[in-house]
């Protein structure tokens, strides 16, 4: 596409909002892979589409990213086995000499918690908040992608709005989170039942994906007493970002990853862990250098 931008104005134009579209994307589905799709099916219906009609190409083009999207979105709502079933969460890696903070990369840490607090939304007013919030698309327009007045899209933005503030403060920053997930690892690797109490909620759910499927485990002594099966078996182990969560990855000495582990907390208590065992999906995830 990008060999004939020179000759093509369409494309010329499609080019430079494509990362803007993959933005908005993102931020409505949370997944790099469903954004592409999303940006790309954006760029199919453009090409049949008498482009001299359209009189601006960037609200057109934003318009059906959010149809597309919100289609998206409530397919998940429907169908949710097919929607982060088979999805592997974005992982950062971090830098062992540096703490996150120095990095450019975490600057879309805050983005990706955002996001975690987004899965909590309707369709309807995620895609309220995201447009108008965050991408500044008036309420009218996205009335008309939601099929509704000005003023519902309006009360769904703020409805979001709420909810958002309210999750946001329960968020811990992210130095804090981490300091918590390293002393529930230091408390796993030493078999340090009391100390591993101590950082987890009364009333913590550890969701293990394995290749036969989820298990979930609720309360503190249950999770406590299979924390230490996530300390063995290691060569190496890296603290990462899972969704903007703080985490760790495991490698077997072959290379291979053993597990990805990933943390919820609120305050100084872990009150979520979900814990990927999954080979099939984690051969996905390359080991660092």
């Amino acid at each position: 596409m990008s060999d004939h931008s020179q000759a093509d104005p369409v494309t010329e134009a499609f080019e430079a909002q494509r990362e803007r579209l993959r933005a908005v994307a993102f931020r409505m589905l949370g997944s790099h892979a469903d954004a592409e799709d999303v940006v790309q099916e954006a760029w199919l219906r453009l090409s049949r589409q008498d482009a001299a009609a359209v009189h601006n190409l960037a609200g057109w083009l934003t318009t059906v990213v959010g149809r597309i999207s919100l289609d998206v979105l409530r397919s998940r709502k429907t169908h949710p086995e097919a929607s982060y079933g088979d999805r592997l969460p974005g992982v950062v890696v971090l830098d062992e000499e540096r703490e996150p903070e120095d990095e450019a990369v975490l600057a879309d840490s805050v983005g990706l918690a955002l996001l975690v607090v987004l899965e909590s939304l309707t369709p309807g007013e995620r895609l309220a908040f995201v447009l108008h919030d965050l991408f500044a698309v008036p309420f009218d327009e996205i009335g008309r992608i939601l099929g509704r007045s000005a003023d519902a899209a309006k009360m769904l933005a703020s409805r979001a709005r709420r909810k958002v503030r309210a999750t946001e403060g329960e968020l811990v920053p992210g130095r804090e989170q981490r300091q918590v997930v390293r002393a529930f690892r230091a408390a796993a690797r030493d078999g340090d039942f009391e100390g591993l109490l101590r950082v987890l909620d009364p009333d913590v759910k550890l969701t293990v994906d394995t290749p036969g499927g989820e298990v979930v485990v609720l309360g503190a002594t249950e999770v406590a007493g299979r924390a230490r099966l996530f300390s063995g078996a290691a060569a190496r182990m890296r603290d990462v970002l899972v969704d903007g969560l703080p985490g760790f990855m495991s490698w077997r000495a072959d290379g291979t990853p053993l597990s990805i582990l990933y943390f919820a907390v609120t305050g100084d208590r872990i009150t979520a862990i979900t814990a990927l065992t999954n080979s099939a999906r984690l051969a996905a995830v390359n080991p660092p250098a």
